[in-house]
This record gives structure tokens, C-alpha cells and sequence, in this order.
């Protein structure tokens, strides 16, 4: 059930009022985006290119460590020199020329409803909540090691606002045994939510029977789920140049049932990856380009999306910084190597912060900012994420949420018809007069303009009045608000009991290991 959103800022909605024949309906879709922003370059063209070339002489040279014996028997079918002694892959230039041909510049994204569907390629704009985190806190109960249930509200409040356009893994439930746990989020997700579906690649049992639960959950044949994405993965390699065993096997996984991988490596410069810009973004590049390679050879044309997580660090401790102007600088060159190889990419924003603080406002609006202005087509963890990813606030998230809503205002643009101009509204008002009873302003008056979820515009008297709360206390307001309306998409509860069954049966028969 698509059910109205009682604290998300909207777009004209219309109303009772006349309005003039030029005046537009300005009607804004929250669910799918377009990014109205021109591309920012931080290089060159040419030196764009160079630092791909280095990429691809990297690849070829020094080559990958890949530990998974699987992949590198992949690599070595595909014309990779493979080392294995040293567990070595060089991969030639032309092979991952022939990858990038082969994998999607477009890829349509099914969610359980059509109007949610995700639409990955340059242009599109989509925003997720902070991701992977150990840790939860909020006001009233604190700091404190994700749970059960700490999950499942976070993906309520993710499926509450339009602006999130799918779940991602928002926090670690520890108290759900790693055996089980896959059984747990999936659950949670398809039964209280209707977006798209993020599955943990810890080892193929766990894939498959994620997998599974979500072919059978959304009522599809095999054929249906491998012929269409219906789920997606993030993976992330080990810096240096080093694709582990669960994540090299998470992208054969992926790729053979046609299921999304988002590659991502992380690499914080001066720590994981060279302190320079140039040379950390090249190193990423060059592990996103060898991870896209496995993909393409192990299925040729399986769905990848291109990322990038790269910042730098504070080098008095090593601890990551976000929000920086070299974070905002690694988004826009990721931006430049996305566009010169054409496909879908993933970039990120977030905060250092401890608090809900001034600091992580900053931090989150000028990482966001970096991503908007790069082009990125997915922007993960605009909302919520505290201490360089160890906690979801969820305060945060209500109020990064209020930023989100502002950008989708600026997706919608602005008319320019006479209406909108406004050159009635100035014969009506006399000079030294105001506009606040002129036909334009009532015409558009709770009808036209953003309505906050958290600013309070009062004076300061009638601030201290009302009891002078800050945005994070007001924002407590709305998620316990939120989870106590508790409201859910349609279930068909005949899939329901059947999801639950096959959770009960194969809980009884151990789970599965969170290994290959």
C-alpha cells in the first residue's frame, strides 16, 4: 500500500483555490529521479584518461591478489595470466575492454511494486540511508550494538520516505546468529517494505537461499528472477589490490543470476590507497575495473553498477573523514571515470561525527553535495550515518532526510509562465505594501511550497515558548511517530506464511554458514 507520507515534504498538490489558466500543477515524483545539476570535472580530460591508462597498465602489470581459486580459474579461461603460487591475476587491457563492452549502461532495477522499480544509469538519482554499520543510537535509549530490532525500524523509516529509494544492509542485527541472520533481513525487508532488496554476499549457501526466499516471495519462475534484477549486492575489495573469498564468490553469484552487483572499493588515501586524489581514485579505478572483469566473464552482460568510496584520513590517528574537501574532490574525478567508461555509478556521502551535531550536518551536506555535483547515479549513506560508518543515528536520519526532500525540490525545477512570473501580483500590491493576501500567494498558499519536517521558523519568543527543542529532539518526535503508525506494504499473507515456513525448516535443519 502506497500510503500517503505524513512527514515528507511535498510538491504543489493542488487544492480548492482557482488558479490562473498559466498557472502549472507542479507536481514533483519523489520515486524516480532525474539529477538536474550539470557534471563538475576536477581534471582534465586528458588527465582522466591518463589515470585510466594507469589503471589498465596496473591491472596488466602488477595485477590483483585474488584468493578465491573459482575466480581465478575464471580470469585464467578468460586469457588472464594467472599466478598461483601467489595468487596473482594480470588481466590484459583488451579483456577488460571486452568486459566494459559487454556490461549495461541501463539496468531496470525490479522492486515489488512497478512505482518503486530503480532505474541504474547515468542520470538517474538515488539516494540510500547510512549502511553497515555495528551500531545504532538514538535519544532515548542510546548508543548501542545493532539488533533484530533496531533493523527492522531502520527499514521502516527507510520505506517511509519516498527520497530512499532502496534498503540497504542499515545495521548489523547481532543478536540474530550469522547462521540465521540472512533469514532475518530478508524477512524484515520483503515484509515491511516494498523496495528493492539488498542481499549480503557471505558465501553462496546464504546467496542461494536469499535468492530463494525473494523469487518465491515475489511469485517468480527461475527464468523470471534471472532475466530481470531483482536484488543487489555491494562489494567491496581489500585495498590494496586484493579481492577476498567471500566478495570475489559474491560477484560470480551475482553475476550468474543476473542479480546487481554495486563494486565499490574502499580506499581511504594516505591509508589503504596513495595520498593524492589522482593516485587514490586510480587505484580504485583499477579495482573496480578488475572486479567488473569477473563479472563479465563469468556472465556477459551482468548487471554491474561502478563505485567509488574514496576519502581521506586523519593522519594524526588513521580514523576516515568524510566531508572534506578531498572527499569532495575523489567524488567528482569518480564522477569523470564513470562518465569516460559509461556505466552506472555508486557514490557515497556521510559524516565522521559522533553526534547529530553542526559537525555531522556539514560534513553529510558537503560530502552529498560532492556526489550531486559529480553526477553519481546512486548516492549511499545521505542519511543517517554517524562516525565514519560505525552508527545509524536515527535522528540523522530524519533530518538528512529533510535535506533529501530539498534536493528533490530542486530536481523538480521552476516554471516560468506568466503565472509564475508574477506581473499581476505587482499591479496588485502597492508600493510599500506585502504579498501575503496578493491572488498569486494565495493561490499557492499550503498548496505550492516545501513544508518542513523539522525547521521551525518562529521568532525566538515563541520558540522559547513552545519549550526551545532542538532539531534532534523534534526529529525523536517524528521516527517514534512514524513507528508507531507502523504502516506496512500490502502482504499477501498466503507468501507470508510460506516465506516463514521455508525460514522455519531450514533454521531447524542449522541455517546456513556465512562461507563459500
Amino acid at each position: 500500500m502506497n500510503s500517503p507520507d505524513r512527514h515528507r515534504p511535498r510538491g504543489r498538490r493542488g487544492g480548492s483555490r482557482e488558479r490562473a489558466e498559466d498557472t502549472p500543477v507542479r507536481k514533483v515524483n519523489y520515486r524516480q529521479l532525474r539529477n538536474p545539476f550539470p557534471a563538475m570535472n576536477v581534471f582534465s580530460a586528458d588527465r582522466i584518461e591518463a589515470m585510466h591508462e594507469a589503471a589498465l597498465k596496473a591491472l596488466e602489470e602488477l595485477g590483483v591478489k585474488v584468493l578465491l581459486p573459482e575466480a581465478r580459474e575464471v580470469f585464467r579461461q578468460g586469457g588472464a595470466r594467472v599466478d598461483e603460487a601467489n595468487e596473482m591475476v594480470f588481466i590484459g587491457r583488451e579483456i577488460v575492454d571486452a568486459a566494459l563492452a559487454s556490461a549495461p549502461r541501463s539496468i531496470t532495477c525490479r522492486a515489488g511494486t512497478r512505482d518503486r522499480d530503480v532505474l541504474l544509469e547515468l542520470g538517474s538519482l538515488i539516494f540510500q540511508p547510512g549502511a553497515g554499520a555495528p551500531h545504532a543510537t538514538d535519544l532515548e535509549r542510546g548508543r548501542r550494538p545493532g539488533t533484530g530490532r533496531d533493523f527492522r525500524e531502520l527499514v521502516q523509516l527507510t520505506q517511509h520516505f519516498d527520497v530512499l529509494h532502496m534498503v540497504p544492509p542499515l545495521i548489523e542485527p547481532q543478536d540474530v546468529p550469522t547462521n540465521l541472520r540472512h533469514y532475518f533481513t530478508m524477512e524484515a525487508q520483503l515484509t515491511l517494505s516494498d523496495k528493492l532488496p539488498f542481499i549480503y554476499s557471505r558465501g553462496t549457501p546464504q546467496v542461494t537461499e536469499s535468492f530463494e526466499m525473494l523469487r518465491d516471495y515475489r511469485g517468480l519462475s527461475d527464468e523470471a528472477f534471472h532475466a530481470e534484477p531483482h536484488c543487489y549486492t555491494i562489494i567491496n575489495t581489500n585495498s590494496p589490490r586484493t579481492l577476498d573469498i567471500p566478495m570475489a564468490q559474491g560477484l560470480i553469484d551475482f553475476a550468474k543470476a543476473g542479480q546487481v552487483s554495486i563494486i565499490t572499493p574502499f580506499t581511504l588515501m594516505g591509508a589503504m590507497a596513495p595520498i593524492t586524489v589522482a593516485g587514490a581514485i586510480t587505484l580504485s579505478h583499477a579495482e573496480a575495473l578488475a572486479a567488473i572483469t569477473l563479472t563479465q566473464l563469468a556472465r556477459p552482460g551482468a548487471p554491474d553498477c561502478y563505485g567509488t568510496f574514496t576519502s581521506n584520513v586523519d593522519m594524526k590517528s588513521g580514523a576516515p573523514a568524510f566531508g572534506t574537501p578531498s572527499h569532495f574532490q575523489a567524488s567528482l574525478a569518480a564522477g569523470q571515470l564513470a562518465r569516460f567508461i559509461g556505466l552506472p555509478w555508486r557514490s557515497a556521502a556521510g559524516s565522521a561525527a559522533n553526534l547529530n551535531d553542526v559537525q555531522a550536518a556539514n560534513e553529510n551536506q558537503f560530502g552529498l553535495w560532492g556526489c550531486l555535483m559529480a553526477g553519481a547515479t546512486m548516492i549511499i549513506h545521505s542519511a543517517g550515518w554517524l562516525e565514519g560508518g560505525l552508527t545509524v543515528s536515527y535522528e540523522k536520519l530524519i533530518c538528512d532526510a529533510e535535506v533529501l526532500n530539498m534536493v528533490v525540490e530542486l530536481c523538480a525545477g521552476e516554471e516560468a509562465g506568466s503565472a509564475e512570473i508574477g506581473f499581476d501580483a505587482l499591479q496588485e500590491v502597492e508600493p510599500s505594501g506585502h504579498f501575503f493576501a496578493a491572488a498569486q500567494t494565495m493561490a499557492r498558499y499550503q498548496t505550492e511550497f516545501y513544508e518542513p519536517i523539522l525547521h521551525d521558523y518562529a521568532n525566538f519568543g515563541t520558540w522559547t515558548e513552545r519549550g526551545a527543542r532542538d532539531a534532534s529532539e523534534r526529529a525523536t518526535d517524528v521516527w517514534k511517530d512514524i513507528l508507531a503508525a507502523d504502516i506496512r506494504p500490502d502482504l499477501d499473507e498466503a507468501r507470508v506464511e510460506a516465506l516463514t515456513t521455508y525460514i522455519e525448516a531450514r533454521t531447524a535443519a542449522g541455517g546456513a554458514p556465512p562461507e563459500s
